[in-house]
């Protein structure tokens, strides 16, 4: 297949499905790689990538720059309600910002938070397969991997829950410019419109939580006074709108492709089903071989040098991580699902200060999700052929069909 397409291709042909032969290529043959087409360096190996993510020379600070110096004025005055929010963004900022935003967040997403919500999510899971009940055949995107985590983190942020399908159309519209789909028409103003109507919304919903806090991430925002200086509504609004964006869609993609993987090997479907108390290990498994970012994108912020070849500063860096969690050097069997790996050093979750906020919450969901899924589906089968999104950074599907019956 590599040598069908071209080398620099990521997306095309059978690759958007299936990338995971062409990444084997591209570790074994070119494990730092000037990609033309992207105008990008591409980094593959699971120790280049780890080395990367904890470097400052690889810059989360790559929106900022793109917009001041290499935009026109006109380009810039069309696009500034897109930088207004995104610039923002901490996954958009270095140390020092990066650290003032992340630290007011951070309690909401901690291990010991986190664990407090597994009632909750588990009658979300009850509550969202039982709208399933006497469906031969559904969606198991939009029917279950994503009413899950947009309902617990609407709820966990303090946006209403019954708003998720708004924030679905948001996201998606959102998710062509942050997460770089290729040829899509119209993306940037799709993307910026997204915006424009989502933080519209929790501009709203800020000033009603100001006027009367709960427990949530939005009220923790508005009455936050340990933080210098201190956040200004932009900066509460646009923190808001990462986290509901960014809430549901890596938890939406891992609930899914975990379960499409479980399904694509029945052995290991009948192991976790026979022993669910796998599920811990069976989740970081799947994070390993098939998890929801395909890659992370950094700026460099001066010159490097890796395995012979020099990287400048200012150039764009595509850490792979779906290519890293397959590294032999790393991974025995690492074409093999085996949900009994241990250890398992995936980097699915990114590494250092950028690594996922929201990672402990959606371990959990996933933890709760599919073995409720074994167990109330056994004769779950894939019906058909899947709808990928077609963006380098996420790893995952607008649709999955699925259809009960199958032989368990």
């Amino acid at each position: 297949m590599v040598e069908t397409l071209e080398l620099d291709d990521m997306l095309g042909g059978e690759r958007l499905a299936d990338p995971y032969p062409y990444f084997a290529h591209m570790l074994a043959e070119h494990p730092v790689h000037w990609n033309e087409r992207y105008r990008a360096w591409f980094l593959h190996k699971h120790a280049d990538v780890l080395w990367a993510l904890r470097n400052p020379a690889f810059s989360s600070d790559r929106v900022r720059p793109v917009y001041e110096t290499h935009l026109s004025e006109e380009k810039r005055a069309a696009r500034a309600p897109t930088f207004d929010v995104l610039r923002h963004w901490m996954v958009f900022l270095d140390p020092p910002e990066h650290t003032r935003l992340r630290k007011l967040v951070m309690p909401a997403f901690s291990p010991k938070r986190v664990a407090t919500w597994r009632p909750r999510v588990e009658q979300v899971v009850k509550e969202t397969l039982a709208g399933l009940e006497g469906r031969e055949r559904f969606d198991f995107v939009t029917d279950f991997a994503y009413p899950i985590p947009a309902i617990v983190v609407a709820e966990l942020i303090g946006v209403p829950a019954q708003d998720r399908d708004l924030f679905k159309k948001w996201s998606d519209d959102i998710l062509t410019l942050v997460f770089g789909a290729q040829g899509e028409p119209g993306r940037r103003e799709l993307a910026q419109q997204g915006l424009v109507e989502l933080t519209g919304y929790l501009r709203d919903l800020v000033a009603k939580i100001r006027r009367d806090p709960g427990d949530d991430v939005i009220s923790s925002l508005v009455t936050a006074h340990d933080v210098e200086p201190p956040l200004d509504d932009q900066e509460i609004i646009a923190t808001c709108a990462l986290l509901v964006f960014g809430g549901h869609e890596t938890t939406t993609n891992l609930i899914a492709n975990g379960t499409r993987q479980l399904l694509r090997h029945p052995e290991q479907w009948r192991l976790l089903r026979e022993e669910p108390e796998r599920i811990t290990t069976a989740v970081e498994e799947l994070l390993r071989f098939d998890g929801p970012s395909r890659l992370e994108q950094r700026l460099l912020a001066e010159d490097v040098e890796l395995r012979g070849k020099t990287l400048r500063k200012g150039d764009n860096v595509f850490l792979v991580q779906s290519a890293a969690n397959r590294d032999p050097e790393v991974f025995d069997r690492p074409h093999e699902l085996d949900i009994t790996r241990q250890p398992n050093n995936h980097v699915a979750f990114g590494f250092g200060v950028h690594h996922c906020l929201g990672n402990f919450l959606a371990r959990l969901e996933a933890q709760v999700a599919i073995p409720a899924v074994l167990d109330a589906l056994p004769d779950l089968a894939l019906d058909g052929p899947e709808e990928w999104h077609t963006t380098m950074m996420s790893r995952g599907m607008k649709r999955m069909p699925v259809r009960r019956g199958a032989v368990s």
